[in-house]
């Protein structure tokens, strides 16, 4: 937590992961792309491939004179860890090896272990998970059941975990038309007169009713800039951004052709360029969920939420492979904030937790 790890910056972080892991017998690589700074590491040969994932980037702290303490001190105090990365998700990823640490020690491994750490899920999130998976296929290597370190929990370590994501449909939609004097609207366009009906009716539209996982599909505008900063100019052109949260009951290229079709319909002069970030994920059911259910309940004395809510996870990239899928970590109360902190008692548990899943799965 002390070297500031800005996205996609790792500032050798995971030289430190490696270390660890390699004094605990793993087989560790670095797999580089562009500016991104992967770790993979395997222990084992044979059986079911069970895989720690997280990441070592952070967002930016913000004003660090706002900080009760340093973002990059580390501080404890309070019965707090301090710091940028503290719930999200260094602490994740200490917990995942001091866990793995103590089961090496303790019990037989029948199966194998991995860690795919990356230091680009909170940035574009092109050269990190989605690159080693790919890798990974090419060398004909498949993960049966993955651990994600993210912040599921809410109010207490285990009361939440993520059995799944919804899909993310992002489109940048530019609309054009004639640029003007606003006395003389007949010798022009008006792309914001244009797009304001089309974007009304996408804003209406039921696009389904969700199900038993997941939330009804949700469409947002996120920017809108047209004009020119003159007050008697009609613009030439508007841009719009747009995005879709979608669950399992829909998939991007039918998003994608009723928008297009709406599109038409309305006339406009228009382009749009689509970015899918992921498509829904859902692990309903499965030795990894029940298995974490119950070392929750074992050292947490509860009985976890099975939840899809939330933003999207590197667990979309892992996801398509067949392997199961759980989300767990510290409390979320704090990511992305100024003062990001968790308790020392809760790291110290979730390790517990995390030890409690690979007894269950690899021994």
């Amino acid at each position: 937590m002390q070297r500031p790890s800005v996205t996609p910056s790792d500032e050798g972080c995971q030289e430190l992961i490696a270390q660890r892991l390699s004094a605990a017998g793993f087989s560790v690589e670095t797999l580089q792309f562009e500016d991104v700074t992967n770790l993979w590491a395997t222990l084992g040969s044979s059986g079911p491939l069970f895989v720690f994932a997280g990441h070592t980037d952070v967002v930016p702290t913000g004003p660090e004179n706002k900080w009760q303490y340093p973002p990059f001190s580390a501080t404890v105090a309070d019965g707090f860890l301090h710091g940028r990365g503290a719930a999200d998700m260094k602490g994740s990823i200490a917990a995942m090896i001091t866990a793995t640490e103590r089961f090496l020690a303790e019990s037989a491994v029948k199966a194998r272990i991995g860690f795919l750490i990356t230091s680009d899920e909170e940035g574009i999130a092109i050269n990190g998970t989605q690159r080693v998976m790919k890798e990974l296929d090419s060398r004909g290597i498949t993960i049966d059941y993955c651990l994600v370190g993210e912040p599921s929990s809410s109010e207490q370590l285990g009361d939440t975990i993520k059995i799944g994501r919804r899909g993310s449909l992002g489109a940048k939609l530019l609309i054009k038309g004639t640029q003007g004097h606003v006395a003389y609207p007949q010798l022009a366009i008006n792309p914001i007169h244009k797009a304001l009906p089309v974007l009304a009716h996408l804003t209406d539209i039921t696009w389904d009713e969700g199900n038993a996982s997941f939330p009804a599909t949700s469409f947002q505008i996120s920017n809108f800039n047209g004009g020119t900063g003159a007050t008697n100019v009609i613009p030439g052109q508007v841009e719009v951004d747009f995005n879709f949260r979608f669950s399992t009951e829909l998939d991007a290229a039918a998003i994608q052709s009723r928008v297009t079709a709406l599109l038409d319909e309305a006339d406009l002069n228009y382009q749009i360029d689509w970015n899918l970030s992921g498509e829904p994920f859902l692990t309903e059911s499965g030795r990894l969920v029940e298995a974490v259910a119950e070392s929750i309940h074992q050292h947490c004395g509860l009985v976890t939420e099975r939840s899809t809510a939330g933003g999207t996870s590197d667990g979309r990239f892992i996801a398509p492979t067949g392997a199961e899928i759980v989300e767990l970590g510290p409390c979320n109360a704090t990511i992305h904030q100024i003062n990001e902190k968790i308790t020392v008692t809760e790291l110290d548990k979730l390790s517990d937790v995390y030890q409690s899943v690979l007894q269950a799965l690899v021994s």
